[in-house]
């Protein structure tokens, strides 16, 4: 059965069927002004949004996977300078905990983690990729054309071109995808159904997502990154402000509203969980509660 976003209902789950636990990992801090996300923000209204990443654990071999690295704390040095100047003048930034000490609290090295994918190559969520030393590194295919040549072989590039190691990147083009619930693009990245790598246009060339299930017997979640920043464009109650001061915080809005209308139907599925990157709700809930590493996510 289709609709207009896709295919309805996910997989079921098979004899035996692999899932992954997922742990929330503290990434800091980005103070945004709201008008440039929802168009029923209020003037000089600011949010403050936590930068979550993720830990996930296959259930049958144990593999580490995880998703977004959120912003590391040497950012205004690390960063190339055209990426630090366009942070500074919207954002304020704090990184009180990181990815990679968040890891290290909850008792992984990032040397152990197996894959990192990025949803998308953002600052708050490119992280420190330096001490991830053995993992293969998932990033979207058109994220390829944002690096290439990158900072500094161009001075006025925005995104550093040493970001993901050549020899250890697998940029993953639409046409290793297939369907999967509202999304006509996914990767069954295990090939056993327990976590799909989920293509979700419209934020930043290349952005992905995760669909993962967190139990044997039919629960899910769904980790958006950026696809969408406010609940309020994923319930309707909002649409995605696009401004003469602030302009669209997506590169192709038409694209990230179809987007957003996808994870819309697959939020109303029986025991889905969604979150996103900047889940402000759900962060001022369950801070330092169980969900983070080294707990882990309840499944629905």
């Amino acid at each position: 059965m289709s609709t207009a976003t896709g295919t309805v209902g996910l997989p079921p789950p098979a004899k035996g069927q692999a899932y992954c636990t997922v742990s929330v990992l503290e990434a800091g801090y980005v103070d945004v002004p709201m008008a440039q996300i929802v168009d029923t923000a209020k003037e000089n209204e600011i949010a403050r949004f936590p930068c979550l990443a993720f830990l996930l654990r296959h259930s049958t071999d144990g593999d580490t996977f995880v998703f977004d690295l959120g912003t590391r704390r040497d950012w205004e040095e690390a960063l190339p300078p055209a990426m630090v100047k366009a942070v500074k003048r919207w954002y304020h930034v704090e990184v009180p905990q990181d990815a990679i000490e968040s890891l290290q609290k909850g008792g992984y090295n990032p040397a152990q983690i197996s894959h990192v994918c990025l949803s998308h190559v953002h600052f708050d969520h490119q992280g420190d990729t330096r001490p991830f030393t053995n993992a293969t590194f998932i990033a979207g295919e058109e994220s390829r054309a944002l690096l290439s040549p990158g900072y500094p072989a161009d001075p006025n590039g925005m995104f550093l071109g040493s970001l993901l190691p050549p020899e250890r990147t697998r940029y993953v083009p639409r046409a290793e995808m297939r369907a999967v619930g509202p999304f006509p693009h996914a990767l069954d990245f295990y090939g056993d159904g327990s976590l799909y790598v989920v293509d979700t246009p419209g934020h930043l060339p290349g952005h992905l997502a995760v669909l993962a299930r967190t139990s044997a017997d039919g629960g899910w979640v769904f980790l958006a990154g950026d696809a969408a920043h406010d609940w309020r464009l994923i319930t309707g109650e909002a649409r995605i402000a696009d401004t003469p001061h602030f302009g669209c915080s997506h590169r192709d809005k038409k694209a990230a509203a179809e987007t957003i209308a996808r994870i819309r139907a697959l939020s109303q599925m029986p025991r889905v969980r969604v979150l996103i990157a900047h889940d402000v709700p759900w962060y001022e809930e369950n801070k330092d509660g169980a969900a983070f590493l080294p707990g882990s996510i309840e499944s629905l």
